[in-house]
């Protein structure tokens, strides 16, 4: 990513008060850094084929909150959070789109239905692994991500800047 696009972007999430932000390349799927991997199905450029690179974002879970689960608290929180993981990363790429960098924003629970959820229980997309390759932490021996900041408590959404980055107006 051009270092003047990740300026602009970094700033921007700041302004958004988004606490954490990486970027992974797209190519960075393909070249898997340990095994078990995802299929390759569920990899940037097979959903998108002309995704160059991943913003990811993470919100995150407070831990008195957490602390009362399972109960009411947690459960508005869980789904504030993810509310605001879609609105945040819509939010993004319209950025990215009116700077002329053609972007979209991967949806936080990509399921096709209630049906083919119970069929293959596996969203089209992990953020986790996006976060981990954008550098925001590393798996735990839960399969969780762990970052720095909030240990396993972060829910993320991301964003895939579309062709190369060359302005489109």
């Amino acid at each position: 990513m051009r270092a003047d696009l990740k300026r602009c972007l970094l700033k921007k999430c700041r302004e958004m008060d988004i606490p954490l932000i990486g970027i992974a390349d797209a190519e960075s799927w393909e070249n898997p850094p340990f095994q078990p991997w995802m299929p390759e199905e569920f990899y940037p450029r097979s959903i998108y084929p002309e995704a160059r690179s991943v913003v990811v974002i993470g919100l995150p879970i407070v831990l008195p909150v957490l602390e009362t689960s399972p109960s009411i608290f947690y459960r508005e929180l869980y789904s504030t959070v993810n509310t605001l993981l879609d609105q945040l990363t819509y939010r993004l790429a319209n950025f990215l789109n009116e700077m002329g960098f053609p972007s979209l924003f991967v949806p936080r629970d990509g399921y096709a239905s209630i049906d083919a959820l119970l069929k293959n229980p596996i969203a089209f997309f992990s953020h986790r692994h996006a976060a981990f390759l954008a550098g925001l932490g590393t798996f735990g021996v839960n399969n969780m991500l762990l970052t720095p900041q909030y240990g396993p408590r972060v829910r993320f959404g991301s964003v895939s800047p579309l062709q190369s980055f060359r302005r489109t107006r």
